[in-house]
């Protein structure tokens, strides 16, 4: 086994992933949202399962994917064996998309020492790297300790109060269909709409086939929306996406970042158009 490791970036590729793979503290989490168990399903080596939306969302909360607890997610994370000296990398099947929010879950309940792998399964499996079946994880719990920074999350009030009196730059996630209502909302029952003051930057336009571009790409997308000191608020349909725009902004060197918990799907079911 290799010693331990700590990661600095807040991305890290598969080649990177590869040759740290037998490190002692590290953790592989499969953070794919509405992902079960199935045997017949690959994973990178030593995997474990994330459940957003089973295991670490606020199940008694009337919208998807709520933030949890600071008791639910130590529970949650000591349960997958979860460390206070672990090396976390997590990813989804997509690319980057619910990866990013597990980060950005991670880093709420301030822990540090984790990253998003760039490009995801996708790109590991187009690196022809090693798999395995998809296995439970069943070893022994680990010490995880959560302590909640709440600067990282907004809530309804939040939006509520920085939308009006402008207080943040707020940036939704969703595609420029539905932000500007040309399209409908992929969630029944849910009215199109826009927060007020609130401007747009599709997650996409910060990827090229599930991978991040390159910083010089990422500054140019946020410099026309926001200074590097600005606080700002992003958003998208239901909080997963806009955790894509928080790591591309840190990425990009901007530091008072925050994302809308409830998105679009709380603000346009609890403001009448």
């Amino acid at each position: 086994m290799k010693a331990n490791i700590s990661i600095t970036d807040p991305i890290v590729s598969v080649e990177w992933l590869e040759s740290h793979r037998n490190s002692e503290n590290l953790i592989i989490l499969d953070g794919t949202i509405n992902k079960v168990f199935d045997a017949a399903l690959k994973q990178i080596p030593n995997t474990r399962l994330f459940d957003i939306k089973k295991k670490f969302s606020d199940l008694s909360n009337e919208f998807p994917s709520a933030f949890p607890s600071e008791e639910q997610f130590q529970k949650e994370a000591q349960n997958l064996g979860i460390n206070n000296n672990s090396a976390i990398v997590v990813y989804d099947d997509k690319g980057i998309y619910s990866s990013a929010r597990v980060w950005w879950l991670f880093k709420a309940f301030g822990y540090t020492n984790v990253a998003v792998l760039n490009g995801g399964f996708p790109a590991w499996l187009k690196a022809e790297l090693p798999t395995e079946t998809m296995t439970n994880y069943t070893g022994e719990k680990g010490d995880f300790t959560a302590k909640l920074q709440p600067d990282f999350m907004q809530f309804f009030n939040d939006v509520k109060a920085a939308s009006k009196n402008k207080t943040h730059t707020i940036i939704d996630a969703r595609s420029a269909g539905r932000y500007n209502c040309e399209v409908p909302e992929p969630r029944e029952g849910l009215r199109m709409g826009t927060i007020p003051n609130s401007v747009n930057l599709p997650f996409t336009d910060l990827l090229i086939d599930g991978v991040l571009k390159p910083r010089v790409e990422l500054e140019k997308a946020f410099y026309m929306l926001a200074e590097k000191d600005d606080a700002i608020i992003f958003s998208c349909g239901s909080g997963l996406t806009a955790c894509v725009l928080a790591l591309g902004a840190e990425i990009s060197g901007y530091k008072n970042l925050s994302v809308y918990d409830g998105s679009w799907t709380e603000w346009g079911s609890l403001v009448e158009a």
